[in-house]
C-alpha cells in the first residue's frame, strides 16, 4: 500500500488534489481512497488530505500517520514538521520556485521535488493572484515524481471534468519539475503521545490551555503597516485612501481637508487627472477599480471649503509661472506663512489649465474657483509680467528666493516642407486660438498629428469649430497613446477617425489643394521610453496621401531655459545660486517635462518644501513610504464583488458641437449616495480598519485587540498555524519565521 499525505490550506484545492492522485491510479485499476481532515471549517485553515493506494480493497479509513510520501501546497507550511513518520526513502513534493537544494538544511537526507506551481497557476488563470488554484499544477508534478506517465495525469484530468489551463499547467509541470536526492542524515520526527483529555469539569476550563504551544511554532504573525497602492502612485502626493475612505463615511468636508493637505485642485484633478491611482488599484484584479477620480471631483463640488489664512512671515517669495506648478507652489508657500508675489506672463492666471485644456473637459468657473481659493492666501499677483533672466536677476535681489515654474513653452516642430507654412498650426496654439474665438474650421479636413492629450482635445475641439471631418494619425499603436484612455474614446465616440502606425513625411500643395504624404510603420525594439520605437515599412503601399485642409501638429513642447544665466542646470528639487543673491529653484514640466497636471501639482508642492527647509532648516518632507500593498499581499475573496458607480456623461451627438462639459460626476439620488458607495468599495489596502478577522479566525484564540489598529499576540499559546494572516483581508498581518 502507498500513503501520501497533502499539507495545504481550505480553498486551495488539497482535497481535489488528493482525489485527482488517486484517480490517476484507479484508471490504473488500482483500489484508492481520497479524503481530507480539516483544522477548521473555514477558507484559509490547515487543511490534511491523504491518499492510498494498493491493489487490493482498503479497509482503512483512519488518518495516515506514516506516509510514503508528503506534498505540501501552501508555502508557508513547508517546515520540518511535514516529515513527521515519513517513511525512508519517500518524496517530499513542494509547491516551491526554489530549486530541491535549497532545502538541504531543512530536509537532510530527504528526496526532495519542487516546482512553481503558484506561478503556473496564475499563468494558466487558475483562480486568481491572491487566491491561485494548484492542484492540477501540482498533479502534473506528482505524476512524475511517481513514475507515472503524461497520459496518466491527462486521464484523471479528463475523468473529474478539468480542461484548458487546468491540463496546460499540469503538463508544464510535468516537464519542469526538479528532483534531488539531498545529502545528510534524514531527521525522524515523532509524534507526541496523546495526553489525557480535558473534562469539562475540570477547574480550568474555558482559561488558556496549560501546555505553552509557542515552542512548536517555527513563525509568528507580526503586523505591520503597508503603503495603499493609490497612494504611491499619485504624483500630487495625495493621501488617497484616506480621503476615500472619508467619503465612504460620509465626512465629505473632512475628505476635501486631506485633500487639501497635498493639492489645492481637487475639482480641476477630478476632472484631468490620467489617474494613475486607479490604474494600480488592487481592486482592478477582483473587479473594477475604485472610480478615485469621480470620488475626488465630488468632493470638491460638493464638500465646504475652508477658509483660508493669511501670511505671518517676513521672508518674500516669487514664483513665476501661474500654471499647476506655480499655483501648487504658492499655496504651499502661502500655507507655511510667507508672502508670496505671483508672476504670470498672460492676463489671466492658469497656465495650460486655461489655454490648453478645452472648457469641456474643464470648466472655467471649477479653474476660476479653485484658483481663487489660492490666491485668497494673501497672494499678491503680477499678471503681464513676462520674466527674462535680467528681471530674474533683478528679482534675487527684492526676493528671499524665487520658483520657476513656466511650463513648456517651446513647441517641437514638424517639418513637412516649404508647403507647410500656412497650413500647419501647432496644437497648443491652436486651443488657445479656438478658446478666444479667434479659430473656426467650419467645412474644413483636419488632421491632427500625435497621440497625447494635446493631439484628442485638439481633435475634438476641431471638430466643435466646424470641422468637418477630423483624422488622427500616430506612429504608434493606441496601446502606446499616452493620452488619457476616455479621451481616446470619447473622440472616437464624437466622430474622430484614427490611424495608428502613421508618420507624417512631407505636405504639398496640388490643384486640388493641400496633400499630406504619410509613412506606414511598425513597432521596432524599445526606445529610452521604453515604448517600442517606430520604424517606416519598407513596400509598394508604405506611403499613402490624405487630403486636408488643414494640419494641427501635437507632438509636445520643451522647456525654454533662455530665462536662466548661461550654463545653468536646471535640476527639480535644487537651488540654482550661482550669480544670483537668493535661492531659485524650478519645477513642474519646466524641470520634469511629466506632463500632467497632478504631476506638476506634486511637483510645485515638493518645490515649497525645499524653498521652506533652505530658508528655516526645518524639513517637513513626509517620511519614506512603508512598502507597497501589492495585490498578492490581499486576501482578494474576502471581498463581495460590486460594480463601480460611474458618472453621467453627455451622449456624443449632443456634444460634439458643444464646449459644455461632456462628464458631470456622480448624482446622486434618494437613498443612494453614489460617490459614498463607490468610496465604500476601497478594499483599504496595507491598512487596518479593525475589521477582526484575525481574531475571530484564530483557533486558539491567542490575539486581543488593544485599541484602534492595535492588537497584542500571546506567542506562549501561538502555535504559528498562520490563520491570521491568511484571513487578514488587507495584508497586515504577515508570518515571520523564527
Amino acid at each position: 500500500m502507498t500513503e501520501m499525505t497533502i499539507f495545504g490550506r481550505g480553498g486551495q484545492g488539497g482535497v481535489t488534489l488528493a482525489k485527482l492522485i488517486s484517480s490517476a491510479y484507479f484508471l490504473q485499476d488500482k483500489h484508492v481512497q481520497a479524503f481530507g481532515v480539516y483544522a477548521a471549517e473555514r477558507s484559509g485553515a490547515p487543511v490534511q488530505a491523504y491518499v492510498r493506494i494498493d491493489d487490493d480493497e482498503i479497509t482503512n479509513h483512519n488518518q495516515v500517520r506514516e506516509p510514503d510520501h508528503v506534498i505540501v501546497i501552501d508555502r508557508m507550511l513547508i517546515a520540518p514538521r511535514v516529515t513527521m513518520g515519513l517513511k525512508p526513502g519517500g518524496w517530499i513534493v513542494l509547491n516551491s520556485a526554489e530549486p530541491p537544494e535549497k532545502f538541504a538544511e531543512m530536509f537532510p537526507g530527504r528526496n526532495v521535488a519542487t516546482i512553481d506551481a503558484t506561478a503556473l497557476a496564475v499563468e494558466n488563470g487558475l483562480g486568481t493572484k491572491a487566491v491561485p488554484i494548484v492542484n492540477t499544477t501540482m498533479l502534473g508534478a506528482i505524476g512524475k515524481v511517481l513514475g507515472l506517465q503524461i497520459g496518466d495525469v491527462r486521464g484523471a484530468l479528463d475523468l473529474v471534468g478539468f480542461g484548458g489551463g487546468n491540463v496546460v499547467s499540469a503538463e508544464t509541470a510535468f516537464e519542469q519539475v526538479r528532483t534531488a536526492a539531498l545529502a545528510g542524515k534524514a531527521e525522524d520526527l515523532a509524534r507526541p503521545k496523546s495526553s489525557e483529555a480535558a473534562s469539562i469539569l475540570d477547574a480550568d476550563i474555558g482559561g488558556m490551555p496549560t501546555i505553552k504551544t509557542g515552542s512548536w511554532a517555527t513563525s509568528h504573525p507580526h503586523r505591520h503597516g503597508l503603503t495603499p497602492p493609490c497612494n504611491d502612485g499619485c504624483p500630487a502626493g495625495n493621501r488617497v485612501r484616506d480621503f476615500v475612505q472619508a467619503v465612504g463615511k460620509r465626512e465629505y468636508d473632512e475628505a476635501l481637508g486631506i485633500i487639501l493637505e497635498t493639492s489645492p485642485f481637487p475639482g480641476i484633478c477630478g476632472r484631468v487627472c490620467p489617474a494613475p491611482c486607479m490604474e494600480v488599484c488592487n481592486r482592478r484584479e477582483h473587479d473594477e477599480p475604485v472610480n478615485v477620480r469621480e470620488i475626488e471631483r465630488y468632493t470638491a463640488d460638493h464638500a465646504a471649503w475652508p477658509e483660508v489664512t493669511k501670511p505671518t512671515r517676513t521672508e518674500r517669495i516669487a514664483v513665476i509661472g501661474s500654471g499647476p506648478a506655480g499655483l501648487a507652489a504658492t499655496y504651499h508657500l502661502a500655507k507655511l506663512g510667507y508672502p508670496v508675489t505671483l508672476f504670470e506672463a498672460d492676463k489671466e492666471l492658469g497656465g495650460v489649465m486655461r489655454t490648453g485644456i478645452p472648457s469641456y473637459r474643464l470648466p472655467r468657473d471649477v479653474l476660476d474657483r479653485e484658483i481663487s481659493f489660492v490666491i485668497r492666501h494673501g497672494v499678491e499677483v503680477r499678471t503681464q509680467q513676462r520674466i527674462n533672466r535680467q528681471i530674474l536677476l533683478e528679482m534675487s535681489r527684492e526676493f528671499d528666493a524665487v520658483f520657476v515654474g513656466t511650463g513648456l513653452q517651446e513647441s517641437r516642430a514638424l517639418n513637412l516642407g516649404h508647403a507647410s507654412s500656412d497650413i500647419v498650426t501647432q496644437g497648443i496654439d491652436f486651443l488657445d486660438a479656438a478658446r478666444k474665438q479667434e479659430e473656426f474650421l467650419t467645412g474644413q479636413r483636419v488632421v491632427v498629428v500625435g497621440g497625447g492629450n494635446t493631439a484628442m482635445d485638439a481633435a475634438r475641439t476641431a471638430k466643435r469649430i466646424g470641422a468637418r471631418h477630423v483624422h488622427v494619425i500616430y506612429r504608434r499603436t493606441r496601446n502606446e497613446m499616452p493620452a488619457i484612455k476616455e479621451e481616446i474614446d470619447e473622440a472616437l465616440e464624437e466622430g474622430i477617425q484614427l490611424s495608428e502606425l502613421v508618420s507624417p513625411l512631407q505636405l504639398r500643395q496640388d490643384a486640388n489643394g493641400p496633400v499630406l504624404t504619410c509613412q506606414r510603420m511598425e513597432l521596432g525594439e524599445p526606445d529610452e521610453s521604453g515604448r517600442r520605437r517606430p520604424v517606416p515599412i519598407e513596400s509598394e503601399d508604405a506611403q499613402f496621401e490624405i487630403r486636408c485642409d488643414r494640419v494641427i501638429a501635437a507632438l509636445g513642447q520643451t522647456p525654454d531655459l533662455s530665462i536662466f544665466p548661461e550654463g545653468a542646470e536646471v535640476k527639480e528639487g535644487d537651488a540654482y545660486l550661482g550669480v544670483t543673491e537668493c535661492p531659485i529653484f524650478s519645477g513642474g514640466d519646466f524641470a520634469t517635462n511629466d506632463g500632467t497636471v497632478t504631476a506638476a501639482i506634486g511637483s510645485g508642492h515638493s518645490a515649497a518644501l525645499h524653498i521652506h527647509k533652505t530658508l528655516t532648516d526645518e524639513d517637513l518632507f513626509p517620511p519614506p513610504p512603508e512598502e507597497v500593498a501589492t495585490a498578492e499581499r490581499m486576501t482578494m475573496h474576502v471581498f463581495a464583488h460590486a460594480p463601480s458607480e460611474k458618472g453621467v456623461v453627455v451622449p456624443p451627438k449632443v456634444r460634439q458641437h458643444s464646449f459644455t462639459e461632456v462628464r458631470l460626476g456622480m448624482v446622486d439620488e434618494p437613498g443612494h449616495a453614489s460617490a459614498a458607495l463607490e468610496a465604500e468599495r476601497c478594499m483599504s489596502c496595507g491598512v487596518c480598519n479593525d475589521c477582526d478577522r484575525c481574531i475571530s479566525y484564530c483557533p486558539e484564540g491567542i490575539m486581543r485587540h488593544t485599541g484602534q489598529g492595535e492588537y497584542e499576540f500571546n506567542y506562549d499559546y501561538c502555535k504559528g498555524c498562520g490563520i491570521c494572516a491568511s484571513q487578514c483581508p488587507r495584508g497586515v498581518v504577515y508570518m515571520a519565521e523564527l
